[in-house]
């Protein structure tokens, strides 16, 4: 038979010394705080920041539940003994006492709730013990631990000459050796236990056994934030910032991140900023604006579903893309014109509603210029006269003609710095439009991603509002996910097309915003009062990550490994000084090059 000595030798230390306040646990000490005084009002999760201390605190709630016949008389007598307090004092002519009358709204709330089911009462207590290698530093975790406690608007208090008793209730063993304890109601009951996290749940990915990708640290804890859009109810996200906040470099690093775990992706980039990314990982670039780049309008895609019709998909977008070009809404005789022609044009080029003939060369802009002015109505050559600049004027080398830039690859950044900003929109449509094409007519099914960043330049044009939020509802369809990135507040959610893309959006994330929008994000994004004043004060980098539900949230600051950071940053001094470092000296030797690097080691 197996000494019961023995067994618990192994497992209490192998010493135990105690003090007046404090105990020497073998090789080490801890003290332990009592709570004695709890705050009027709560929310849920308000002892988060005790289970998030960084040091060593063994927390211990001890909850014993109030039978309900011993509950009801209690308070029966409170109410009777507050009632009389106040009858007392108003015989003597005595002003009403407002924390008595309070108190017994409180106890009479309280007692219905009880009558009617609706709640419990609770015996509860909470110590916390702290362990610390010496004295000194015994001393300051538990004023840490203390100050925590008070800034949460509790009061706590050693258990002098009580060190033992402390220790034990603290162990998980379930013994209560203290017993100093106040009564809880289920709901205040419930805001204290079980302890909530600022960290999010783990993900479990799309297929199970993919966690998702980093997106930086927990400021809170420090956890590492693991995030899985593919693993959401859909897979699209708005991130909004002001300008310099680092909206662009956490989009940059969760892209090149999820191309390492297969996921395609094509991005609209109207600062160049994602280029330097597409030629590290072997993407391919589209340079809207550069000499001989053009994208025309009028392709179908290359392979199309059974029983689509394509051509009349076609021609609605082409409605759509010109009303962006043209920077106006037609009305509905420029609409029936301009129909009338796209049909034409295509009928000429021997493109019909048979899919056999849906590969053939497909018309141009000139040509739908040409058959509005041989029209020969007063719509049709006004409609003429004012696509003149794309088809023969300074604007003809990007929209008409047949496509010269091919727009597949793993990752396709459709790049439009050199454009001017009159046509930025128009041509954020037609690269959007590009990239449906790929990913509704591909062959094998895989994750995508599509970043629009600066999405105001396009959802300032109601054209390109309305196509963006047909994609962000069709995305899901075909394991697509839409980014949204962009600084401006104003233009996303002052409307409702704006308001619909968020709603559709199951990842959320706010960085630093100017005070001037933090009244519009707060009540879009129903922040609390300290969510307002972390996007308020936040640093660089730093971000409140949302779940599109509002169960979650954390707020994380992002961080990338030294080789990823020289790949995605677009800061202005740091590639002022790779480039300083990359450029040959006037001997030919790069800046990084010492004297006797040519044939071997370098010695003074």
């Amino acid at each position: 038979m197996t000494d019961v000595g023995s067994l618990l030798d192994v497992a209490g230390p192998e010493s135990l010394e105690v003090h007046a306040r404090a105990l020497a646990i073998g090789a080490h000490l801890a003290t332990t705080l009592v709570v004695t005084g709890y705050p009027a009002e709560v929310t849920p999760g308000w002892l988060a920041p005790l289970l998030n201390f960084p040091g060593h605190l063994d927390i211990a709630l001890h909850i014993e539940p109030v039978p309900n016949p011993v509950a009801a008389a209690g308070l029966k007598k409170q109410r009777a003994r507050l009632e009389s307090g106040r009858r007392a004092g108003f015989t003597k002519g005595h002003l009403d006492d407002p924390e008595v009358e309070a108190a017994a709204a409180d106890a009479a709330e309280l007692a219905y709730r009880i009558a009617r089911g609706e709640g419990k009462l609770f015996h509860v207590a909470l110590y916390l013990t702290v362990h610390a290698p010496d004295e000194e530093t015994l001393a300051d975790q538990a004023a840490a631990v203390r100050a925590i406690a008070e800034s949460l608007l509790m009061t706590v208090a050693p258990t002098t000459y009580r060190a033992l008793p402390g220790w034990l209730a603290t162990l998980p063993i379930g013994i209560d050796t203290l017993k100093i304890r106040r009564t809880f109601d289920t709901a205040a009951l419930a805001a204290c236990f079980p302890f909530t996290s600022p960290d999010l749940p783990l993900p479990t990915g799309a297929e199970g056994g993919d966690p998702g990708v980093l997106y930086g640290l927990n400021v809170v804890s420090g956890a590492p934030v693991l995030w899985d859009r593919f693993a959401q109810d859909n897979y699209n996200s708005i991130t909004l910032a002001r300008s310099g906040a680092g909206k662009s470099y956490l989009t940059k690093l969760e892209l090149l991140r999820l191309l390492f775990t297969g996921v395609t992706a094509s991005v609209i980039d109207p600062e160049d900023e994602y280029v330097r990314l597409a030629e590290t990982v072997g993407g391919h670039v589209v340079a809207l604006g550069a000499d001989g780049v053009r994208l025309n309008p009028f392709d179908l895609p290359p392979s199309t579903p059974d029983g689509e019709d394509v051509l009349t998909r076609r021609v609605l977008f082409l409605h759509t893309f010109l009303a962006a070009l043209l920077s106006t809404d037609l009305s509905a005789a420029e609409k029936a014109v301009l129909d009338k022609a796209i049909l034409a044009v295509y009928t000429s080029a021997g493109v019909t509603a048979d899919p056999r003939t849906w590969q053939r060369t497909p018309p141009t802009l000139a040509d739908l210029a040409t058959t509005l002015a041989e029209d020969g109505t007063d719509t049709a050559t006004a409609l003429a006269d004012r696509l003149a600049p794309y088809t023969t004027g300074s604007h003809a080398q990007l929209f008409n003609g047949p496509s010269t830039a091919a727009t597949t690859g793993h990752l396709v950044v459709f790049a439009l710095r050199q454009l001017p900003e009159e046509v930025k929109a128009p041509a954020m449509l037609l690269a959007l439009d590009a990239i449906w094409r790929q990913v509704t007519s591909r062959t094998r099914p895989g994750r995508h991603l599509v970043v629009v960043d600066e999405a105001w330049l396009l959802m300032r044009d109601g054209a390109g509002a309305r196509f963006l939020f047909r994609m962000a509802k069709a995305a899901r369809k075909y394991w697509t996910g839409l980014a949204v990135v962009t600084q401006d507040a104003d233009d996303v959610l002052a409307s409702p097309l704006g308001r619909a893309i968020v709603s559709n959006a199951a990842t959320q994330i706010l960085l630093r915003q100017a005070p001037q929008a933090i009244e519009v994000i707060s009540e879009n994004f129903h922040l609390c009062h300290g969510e307002r004043e972390f996007l308020l004060s936040a640093g660089r980098g730093e971000a409140l990550l949302l779940t599109g539900d509002r169960r979650h949230k954390v707020a994380l600051i992002s961080v990338a490994a030294p080789g990823e950071h020289e790949v995605i940053t677009t800061d202005p001094g740091e590639l002022a000084a790779q480039n300083r470092d990359d450029a040959p000296q006037a001997d030919g030797r790069f800046h990084d090059e010492l004297p006797g690097d040519e044939g071997g080691e370098w010695a003074p």
